[in-house]
């Protein structure tokens, strides 16, 4: 009997299905165990699309580049990636991309298989986020950036491991953010607010807020090995947050931009924290063995038994405090955003206030504050307008 002729490798043929559906057969290779043809098949609806991949999957055999189709969903590789690969991510940022994967991700493309996950399939669920619908309210655009952010991290972590050949999400388009208007104090402002916090136990947490820009994690997080007295400086280094979900417990991860800064504040507000030394020194004392401390640290701002402060509590006290004089609208973030607008107006270069504060880029520092230094240029052109009077007059 004639032995059985082996079909080459790529070669395949198409047929229609029962269903009305087709189907492509190719052989990718040969078992090494069996010797039988190894064969896949690809569907479609028409005979042309499944023609049309059989093509594709043939070329790139020919090129030793073809890659069997991931069979999972995003749903699945979701899960997956959540648990194998977010080892280097803090456990806060853990908790925000959770909640951007249950509440809107999987619920409109877990299902979807991640080989056909296609880029129009995503815009239409990034357009979604944006339009109310099926009794949710529709979402800012930076939560849509922000939901775009994990996704595409996800994804790009399938491509790397070969589960995709690219990266759906890089041809969405994102919705234009919206820039939140910065309110710093003026100078009556902020005049009115320091002889409100006078004598208020907060006094000296508002005082080192407002003139050295610190965020509000960082500057509860504050611990006495970060302040040098002799140096005249203050070292932030991490911030002190609640883990998101119930029975979340309060931790000191890195900065915001995991770097440490330096900064070196005015004279009076190292003043200041030594005024806050010396009262806890007295609490300490008054207290006795009553004094409890905090296991996370040596915190600058206690209370009356050295228990961190809740960031919230401080938050708190800080809206009572300017709705009582008149500045309802005043957020706590916005001391940082005086602190940086002060310093601009008093002569301090971009690239100190990005230093200062923090901020990754100097770039990143003149985008928010860009207005400032549009007024310094008008005040500049002013005085400059005002010397030339002058020299025109004494000649």
């Amino acid at each position: 009997m004639a032995e059985k002729k082996r079909r080459a490798r790529g070669e395949g043929s198409i047929r229609q299905r029962p269903n009305g559906t087709w189907e492509a057969r190719f052989v990718i290779g040969v078992d090494p165990g069996t010797g039988k043809d190894i064969r896949k098949s690809i569907y479609g609806k028409t005979q042309k699309e499944v023609r049309k991949k059989m093509t594709e999957a043939v070329a790139a055999l020919d090129k030793d580049d073809y890659r069997e189709p991931c069979k999972m969903t995003l749903g699945q590789w979701l899960d997956i990636w959540c648990k194998e690969y977010w080892s280097d991510i803090k456990n806060y940022t853990k908790a925000s991309y959770a909640a951007h994967i249950q509440n809107h991700i999987k619920p409109c493309l877990g299902a979807v298989k991640l080989e056909v996950l296609a880029p129009h399939t995503i815009q239409k669920f990034y357009n979604g986020l944006l339009e109310a619908q099926d009794g949710h309210e529709a979402l800012n655009p930076k939560t849509v950036h922000n939901c775009h952010g994990v996704l595409h991290s996800a994804l790009e972590k399938a491509v790397a491991i070969g589960y995709l050949r690219s990266n759906p999400a890089d041809a969405c388009t994102l919705p234009k953010k919206t820039k939140k208007a910065i309110k710093p104090l003026d100078d009556d402002a902020t005049a009115l607010f320091l002889g409100a916090i006078k004598g208020h136990r907060f006094e000296t947490i508002y005082l080192t807020d407002i003139f050295t820009g610190m965020r509000r994690g960082e500057v509860c997080g504050l611990t006495w090995d970060c302040i040098d007295f002799k140096a005249g400086s203050i070292y932030i280094n991490k911030q002190l947050q609640k883990e998101r979900g119930p029975g979340g417990k309060y931790v000191l991860p890195t900065t915001k931009s995991d770097k440490s800064r330096v900064v070196v504040p005015a004279p009076f507000v190292m003043d200041a924290l030594k005024a806050q030394q010396a009262k806890q020194a007295e609490w300490r004392l008054k207290a006795g063995p009553c004094w409890e401390g905090d296991a996370l640290g040596d915190f600058v701002f206690t209370d009356e038994l050295g228990h961190h402060l809740v960031p919230d509590t401080v938050y708190r006290n800080f809206k009572r405090i300017v709705k009582a004089v008149g500045l309802p609208e005043t957020r706590l973030h916005d001391l940082r955003h005086t602190f940086a607008v002060a310093s601009l107006r008093v002569g301090d270069d971009v690239k100190t206030v990005q230093g200062n504060l923090g901020h990754a880029t100097a770039s990143f520092t003149l985008d928010v504050y860009g207005h400032v230094t549009d007024q310094m240029k008008r005040e500049s052109a002013d005085r400059m307008q005002q010397y030339i009077e002058k020299i025109k007059k004494s000649g």
